[in-house]
């Protein structure tokens, strides 16, 4: 297995306010996951660290994620704690009110992938050469094509693109969506929309499948690509890539 995380500030933002991880423990079990924090006086940067601390270190304390409901239990349960955390620092540091983060985390065992999402960070697979979304964006402009009021095209390029209907640290109690995905995959993929909202899936697809260079300079590409584009957000990949032999 390999795995490579890195997360960098862009071309425009003078802050990093994105957070984000790989971790596994003695029983080969990963969890990745990335966080973009929102919200002024950096504010948004605490919002992502609280999300990533909570969950590395309530993964860690645990032995084994053991069976899939029990894991699928854990991310809910974490998820809220995490939410109540933001709640509590903002309720205690008056000036951060308004802070909050997007978080998408996967879980992979030889047994199960699952995925969580909150907001518009995006979590995708890697399955017969080609990258496939699995998270489902919570956002005004993903809301409105549902419904059928925009396009996917229109809604590329509506000024209110960036709106979340969902966030860490806007919604009490909070709900994380969770995706049960199929263990033949060759890779996960997460990034925060800095890099979504420069490069398309099928330029992200292309680096993924360049065989021909390491996990880290694939991840380095990426955001190398994006931030020559404008760079116009942080950015932040988390890469799980299967050897053969890898469950």
């Amino acid at each position: 297995m390999q795995t490579f995380y890195y997360t960098d500030p862009g071309k425009v933002r003078s802050h990093n306010e994105d957070s984000v991880t790989i971790i596994n423990n003695e029983n080969k079990e990963y969890l990745l996951a990335v966080a973009d924090g929102m919200g002024g006086h950096k504010a948004g940067e605490i919002a992502s660290s609280i999300a990533i601390n909570h969950l590395t270190e309530s993964f860690y304390k645990m032995s084994s994620l053991k069976d899939k409901n029990s894991a699928i239990e854990w991310m809910r349960t974490v998820v809220q704690e995490i939410n109540n955390k933001i709640f509590e620092y903002t309720d205690t540091n008056p000036d951060s009110k308004g802070m909050g983060t997007t978080l998408v985390m996967a879980i992979k065992t030889d047994d199960y992938i699952l995925f969580g999402n909150i907001g518009d960070s995006s979590g995708f697979v890697i399955k017969n050469s080609t990258l496939h979304k699995v998270t489902k964006d919570h956002t005004l402009v993903n809301l409105l094509v549902s419904t059928g009021e925009l396009t996917e095209e229109e809604a590329k390029y509506h000024p209110r693109k960036n709106v979340l209907m969902r966030a860490l640290g806007a919604n009490n109690p909070i709900e994380v969506d969770i995706f049960d995905v199929d263990t033949s995959v060759k890779g996960i993929f997460l990034c925060s929309d800095g890099l979504t909202n420069m490069l398309t899936a099928e330029q992200i697809e292309k680096a993924l499948n360049d065989e021909d260079q390491s996990i880290e300079d694939t991840v380095l590409k990426l955001i190398k690509k994006s931030n020559s584009r404008g760079g116009t957000d942080n950015i932040s990949i988390a890469y799980l890539k299967k050897e053969s032999g890898d469950l």
